[in-house]
């Protein structure tokens, strides 16, 4: 009986650490929200567009792979549009092969969170990935908007990459724009260019940068580039991704 007893109390006191460590763990991992837009016209051209595959691939597994717990949230909620050229066979890399059989990915960008309805509170740092979509909806989406200014505003990081600092368009703190006086890169107007989409796309996201009163600058078409401002990082295009993943974690990890 007193066998019998000994093990009970030892199970017990088991299965309280295990349960204490879980919650500690909880508590100690990172959150990093993933933004992603819902648009999927590429102006009037009758083509469609989205979130550039690369760009959400590779940030994702960049965090993921070193623990971070990431949600994804679109302004519609539900599956966001892929564009359909960030799929072709020459655009592919190791992350977007993962990416393509990854059912557990795959599931949440099904399932992705209302914009809405996603508190800043809940997150350490807020990541947008590219492709053409966010000039259209998340340069004007109001909730996105706010939801930036409030991660800024909270000195939590903020994250950027190609078309995607086209969301700081209207993004202001303190009366100014947030971007003013900041360092900061994204699509280069020779890169729209080399995509013939110069007259398509709603505006220049190099010169609407400039005319906000950041500092822009940008390396070679198509070559890796990050910039890091304090809090606010950018990279120029979609092999920048990682770049700014990387970034993004380490500002994550200096907060620990």
């Amino acid at each position: 009986m007193k066998k019998i007893v000994l093990f009970a109390i030892i199970a017990l006191t088991a299965g309280c650490i295990t349960t204490t460590a879980q919650k500690i763990n909880k508590k100690g991992m990172k959150k990093v929200l993933f933004v992603v837009t819902s648009h999927d016209k590429l102006g009037n051209t009758g083509e469609k567009t989205g979130f550039w595959t690369e760009e959400l691939a590779a940030p994702y597994y960049a965090l993921a792979d070193k623990g971070v717990q990431i949600d994804i949230a679109t302004p519609l909620g539900g599956q966001p549009p892929i564009d359909p050229k960030s799929e072709d066979s020459s655009a592919a890399t190791e992350d977007t092969k993962r990416f393509d059989s990854d059912t557990v990915l795959l599931a949440k960008l099904k399932n992705t969170k209302k914009l809405s309805d996603v508190n800043q509170a809940d997150y350490d740092a807020v990541f947008y990935p590219g492709g053409h979509g966010p000039l259209w909806d998340l340069a004007e989406d109001k909730t996105s908007i706010a939801l930036i200014e409030s991660f800024y505003t909270h000195n939590k990081p903020v994250g950027f990459v190609c078309h995607a600092p086209g969301a700081l368009k209207n993004v202001k703190v303190n009366g100014e724009f947030l971007v003013k006086g900041k360092k900061i890169t994204g699509f280069s107007n020779t890169e729209e260019e080399a995509v013939g989409l110069t007259k398509v796309v709603p505006f220049l996201l190099e010169d609407v940068l400039q005319n906000n009163g950041a500092t822009y600058s940008k390396v070679a078409d198509w070559h890796p580039y990050a910039v890091e401002d304090g809090l606010l990082i950018t990279g120029q295009n979609p092999a920048s991704s990682k770049l700014v993943a990387e970034k993004i974690l380490g500002q994550l990890n200096a907060k620990k």
